[in-house]
């Protein structure tokens, strides 16, 4: 849980930044445990060994930057005709192709790409939870990233309906958490979700969210000590 008392380190974005690469890459992530907080009862978590040669691997990013409410996440939003995920709220990224050196740049490729921005001052400062999305046949490796400021954007309109920056103070607070009900598998169903109007961010990227949301937690926390 967040500590609302303990938010001096979001005032200092590069501060706060460090010590979320740090956690990023010193210890166990909260993994599962976060995410399922956001996931349906009836989601399946692993691919069974069958499976996984046919799985697509992907990797989206988490881009951080400043904004003048505190460090922001961007996301997008899809085109509702788009075959996967369309009219979901989505990190942006993307399939790895032959010619990327590593999951870490095909989010990076991705993301420029979506976004039409350049990605050269894009600091990667860790990697969250792989997650199995059963509906795409994906594993998705999302990773963190830092920005130190934001550069005009020109999103791809193919990919992109919208571009959404939310601060983390805005993701944490508890009014923010909502249900929304989405058609999964031809059955409506109840879904925990973001609620940051008029948008729901649910599914894989609200696993995701969760999950970064409680490793800065626990970056609160330790800066509280």
């Amino acid at each position: 849980m967040w500590d609302m008392d303990n938010d001096s380190i979001l005032d200092q974005p590069e501060r706060f930044v460090q010590r979320l690469a740090e956690r990023l890459t010193d210890g166990p992530l909260p993994g599962v445990g976060a995410q399922r907080t956001m996931a349906s009862m009836e989601r399946r978590w692993t691919p069974d060994a069958a499976e996984l040669p046919t799985l697509r691997k992907s990797a989206v990013l988490a881009l951080l930057h400043p904004s003048p409410a505190g460090p922001a996440v961007l996301y997008t939003l899809r085109p509702s005709r788009l075959a996967h995920h369309g009219g979901q709220v989505c990190f942006p990224g993307g399939g790895m192709e032959e010619g990327d050196s590593s999951l870490a740049y095909t989010a990076l490729r991705e993301t420029g790409e979506e976004l039409g921005m350049a990605t050269a001052d894009v600091c990667i400062l860790g990697a969250l939870t792989t997650l199995f999305i059963e509906s795409s046949r994906n594993l998705v490796h999302p990773f963190v990233g830092w920005i130190p400021a934001l550069p005009p954007l020109n999103p791809d309109a193919r990919e992109v309906a919208e571009v959404l920056s939310v601060t983390l103070q805005t993701l944490r607070e508890p009014a923010t958490v909502a249900t929304c009900v989405r058609d999964v598998n031809g059955q409506p169903r109840s879904l925990p979700s973001f609620y940051v109007p008029p948008h729901y961010i649910w599914g894989a990227t609200a696993m995701m969210t969760s999950e970064l949301l409680a490793i800065a937690a626990q970056v609160l926390y330790a800066d509280s000590l």
